[in-house]
């Protein structure tokens, strides 16, 4: 069971740092645009 807890983790760490090149692929856009939207301040 820790095993599979572990796999989840690594495998949100991994999503969490290339959300910004799979959020690209999945909506065409560039990686800049998607940068800029992302760490953009919130109202």
């Amino acid at each position: 069971m820790l095993w599979f807890l572990l796999a989840v983790v690594a495998v949100g760490f991994v999503v969490w740092k290339l959300r910004v090149k799979l959020l690209a692929k999945a909506l065409g856009q560039p990686e800049r645009r998607i940068e800029r939207r992302l760490n953009q301040k919130r109202r």
